[in-house]
């Protein structure tokens, strides 16, 4: 890999054509989609330029790249899905901003990031990359960083807090709930995830959400399952110890429930997707009035639904919640069987709700697939795109 390689045109002064808002968005979107297919081998090449021009951001990854390439395609994915999107897509941005301040992340990081992005890009685009391209990708990248280093300059509360585990309560053999307590408070709010690095995997964060609101004792409540080929999942649930000492990024995401609308609200949750939405009940549960809430739970079967015995005795007390389990095989009494996309798409139409989704990426794909197509406004239907392992 030669000097000339690595460092792009656009990392030296360059007159640029003007190019239109419209059709940056554009240029960006068709020439992603031209290498996606190659998305393994364009976030291998990525890194690999990074680490030649800022070696000292290798200590800032795990040892095992394989997952951590993995999510930066997810992320670039879901910044290009957005791209026209300002209104959301800057606080996102601004979200990822501050996490990354848990990185030590420094401002010129982001310009290695720059130049090893566009590089990878060009790369793998070939005749593909032209002049135009180059100013809309080099554009659309000024505006992520800016946005996030604005965002990390802005913030002035820890990058992370340290907490210490309570108990690992094995619910199965894969299924565990875990309780912290950070070391000072964690101001975050029912519906938000957090980051998490625990001492079997360092360097390896992970997204989890409470659930449970904010408690007068500080502590949290995470739902983990150990998935398969998981390596933090794994480990938190089957080597996790009261007494081990994690640390928390700070709090993001958009799933909440926003009462002043006076709508009523749509909650799906898939497996462990239940535990955002749990919280959030639990925080609606201390007001005296509240929007109707249908809370559709799913998974393959009975075990799967591993709360729905408290979620019942809080919809017995609670009149604005409207509990609906939803498995596979093997019905439960009260619940409807088939998939959590079909049986809410028959149970609709929910044009005029908020809809928040929560669980695996593919159940949520197929879940707005379902609402979108029944109706419901793409912009009333709200999730967060990040994954647990």
């Amino acid at each position: 890999m030669t000097a000339n390689e690595i460092i792009p045109q656009t990392a030296r002064p360059m007159p640029f054509p003007r190019v239109s808002a419209d059709r940056t968005v554009r240029l960006v979107r068709e020439s992603f989609a031209a290498v996606e297919s190659q998305a393994a081998e364009l976030s291998q090449y990525f890194y690999g330029v990074l680490f030649s021009v800022a070696p000292e951001t290798r200590d800032l990854f795990p040892i095992n790249m394989a997952m951590q390439r993995n999510r930066l395609l997810h992320a670039l994915v879901h910044i290009v899905q957005m791209v026209d999107q300002p209104a959301e897509l800057l606080p996102f941005l601004r979200q990822l901003g501050r996490d990354h301040r848990k990185f030590d992340v420094v401002s010129k990081h982001y310009e290695a990031v720059g130049i090893a992005l566009i590089a990878a890009l060009k790369r793998f685009l070939k005749d593909k990359w032209t002049s135009d391209v180059e100013h809309a990708w080099t554009s659309a990248y000024d505006t992520i960083s800016r946005a996030m280093r604005e965002a990390a300059a802005a913030d002035t509360g820890p990058a992370w807090w340290p907490a210490t585990v309570l108990e690992n309560r094995k619910l199965n053999r894969d299924l565990s709930i875990i309780r912290v307590r950070p070391d000072k408070p964690l101001p975050y709010l029912a519906g938000n995830h957090i980051s998490v690095q625990v001492p079997q995997r360092p360097r390896m964060w992970r997204y989890l959400s409470p659930a449970n609101a904010p408690r007068d004792d500080g502590t949290l409540e995470f739902h983990v399952r150990a998935v398969r080929n998981g390596w933090v999942s794994r480990a938190i649930c089957h080597y996790t110890r009261a007494g081990d000492m994690w640390q928390l990024g700070p709090p993001l995401g958009s799933l909440a429930v926003r009462r002043a609308t006076g709508r009523e609200q749509l909650l799906i949750a898939g497996g462990t997707g239940i535990a955002p939405l749990r919280a959030i009940i639990e925080d609606l549960a201390r007001w005296k009035t509240n929007p109707v809430v249908h809370l559709f739970f799913g998974g393959p079967d009975p075990e799967s639904l591993y709360c729905v015995g408290e979620l019942r005795a809080l919809a017995a007390t609670s009149p604005w919640l409207k509990l609906v389990p939803v498995t596979e095989e093997d019905v439960l009494t009260g619940g409807e069987q088939g998939t959590l996309p079909d049986v809410v798409g028959r149970r609709g139409p929910w044009k005029r709700h908020d809809v928040l989704v929560s669980g695996s990426p593919s159940m949520v794909r197929a879940t707005v697939a379902r609402l979108t197509s029944g109706g419901t406004p793409r912009e009333r239907i709200t999730y967060d795109p990040f994954t647990v392992d």
